[in-house]
């Protein structure tokens, strides 16, 4: 593969991570996703010249453009869900978007999640059945920052190294036995007095009036 200076720009506003996409004539790509208060993101692509081997030692040069390639990602990406599917990537005209290019991708990246939270709310209508909810739904409706019956996250459980009661990541006192399991967020709370010399509370030891006995 021998790459050239030609550039296009593979520009990115939906939050979504993809794995990183592999060509011959490219290795692996990254397409880059938008940080924090970014409003999109760009990849840069540039034109390659692949080599083909058609056997008995003989090889063919194929120029690739740089908007050839990247026209080939970003069809590939935002048709990853089936006909009509829009993921938020497309090709710059220039070396950076611009505002009307945002506005027309933000747009078609709206009425693809508009698309699919309808298709929950029927789906969800009939069954009342989560497991009949794809992520790509829930996504969707979080994106668009709607509450719907059928949009959860589920966050896995830990265990009180107390007294091995299932319980919520992030509780500052285990409610079975009382121990104290963030101390900093415990005293901020009222449940221990001075954060420095607060102790965890044994396994067994009692409560009373929300704070910890000692």
């Amino acid at each position: 593969m021998e790459k050239h200076n030609e550039m296009a720009v593979l520009v990115n506003i939906s939050r979504q991570k993809w794995p990183p996409r592999q060509r011959t004539y490219l290795g692996a790509l990254e397409v880059r996703t938008p940080a924090h208060g970014e409003p999109y993101a760009v990849t840069p692509i540039y034109a390659c010249k692949s080599v083909m081997d058609l056997g008995d030692k003989r090889t063919m040069e194929i120029p690739l453009s740089a908007r050839e390639i990247a026209e080939d990602l970003a069809r590939e990406i935002n048709g990853d869900s089936g006909e009509g599917s829009f993921h938020g990537v497309f090709v710059a005209a220039g070396s950076e978007p611009t505002e009307a290019e945002i506005a027309e991708a933000r747009e078609k990246l709206d009425r693809f999640h508009k698309r699919l939270v309808e298709n929950a709310d029927l789906e969800w209508e009939r069954s009342h059945n989560l497991m009949f909810i794809t992520d790509l739904e829930r996504r969707a409706a979080r994106e668009l920052q709607l509450d719907k019956p059928w949009v959860y996250d589920h966050n896995p459980q830990a265990e009180c190294p107390a007294c091995g009661e299932r319980i919520k990541p992030g509780v500052a006192v285990c409610k079975t036995c009382g121990a104290i399991l963030d101390r900093e967020k415990a005293a901020l709370y009222g449940f221990t007095g001075d954060v420095d010399t607060a102790e965890p509370v044994k396994p067994g030891q009692h409560t009373e009036k929300g704070k910890a006995k000692q």
